[in-house]
């Protein structure tokens, strides 16, 4: 799901330069990102951009209700685009297992994309969950892919909160995390502009294309603006690969 994210990021950029959007499912994204980093906001963007694609619809998991619906694109007053997104809010980790595991009996159209925001929440509980969890969480999206039939597969981005001091048992439940998420996008807070809060998005959708960053920028309204990291071409990090669990 790195591509879905990528056009977020892009704000449409690829469209209007004539690139095909696919409707493969690409590989399970991680997005990770400390305290107020503009996980969910991303997270919903993407949920806007996949709703927008003209296939299933858009199940997003969270523990609670978005206070407030995340601005900066013209999508997001789409009403035939909100209307795609199914909110489900499991309280704890036994009602998430629950909920995956009934996948299966689920009616309906199958989703063409399942995102989850505040993986951590559900990993505070009982760490050793973690594995099973991940696991669960892509044989759900590929039963959903099952469902959707040759050609166009149901994708997977999880959002999962981190510290910029990691404790140990951290440092392994993230190492252990992505090996079941290849692409990876960070979200590093960075010196803010005037009135607003800004952060670096570095993308690694995890070898099936390069690297990428942004800067996204909050203003106090909470509108969101996106624009290409400035520094990119000469940003001696770009080359540093993620097989060491590295944050960029």
């Amino acid at each position: 799901m790195a591509e879905t994210l990528r056009r977020v990021l892009n704000q449409g950029s690829s469209a209007e330069s004539g690139e095909e959007y696919t409707a493969e499912a690409g590989p399970p994204l991680l997005l990770l990102g400390g305290p107020g980093s503009g996980k969910t906001a991303l997270l919903f963007a993407a949920a806007l951009e996949a709703a927008g694609e003209g296939r299933g619809p858009v199940l997003f998991l969270t523990r609670r209700p978005l206070q407030s619906l995340p601005r900066g694109t013209g999508a997001a007053l789409d009403p035939l685009r909100l209307q795609k997104i199914r909110f489900q809010y499991p309280p704890s980790t036994h009602e998430l297992l629950q909920l995956l595991c009934s996948a299966h009996e689920a009616l309906g159209p199958a989703p063409s994309l399942l995102l989850l925001d505040g993986l951590e929440e559900y990993l505070v509980e009982d760490s050793q969950e973690a594995a099973y969890l991940a696991a669960l969480l892509l044989d759900t999206a590929a039963h959903f892919s099952h469902r959707t039939g040759p050609g166009q597969g149901c994708g997977l981005i999880v959002a999962l909160q981190i510290q910029e001091e990691e404790e140990s048992g951290d440092g392994l439940q993230l190492s252990l995390l992505q090996r079941y998420f290849p692409a990876q996008c960070w979200l590093q807070v960075d010196a803010p502009g005037p009135g607003q809060r800004g952060l670096r998005a570095c993308l690694d959708p995890g070898g099936l294309s390069p690297r990428a960053e942004w800067w996204v920028a909050f203003r106090p309204d909470g509108e969101m603006t996106i624009t290409p990291w400035p520094t990119q071409a000469g940003n001696p990090n770009s080359d540093k690969g993620s097989s060491s669990g590295g944050q960029p």
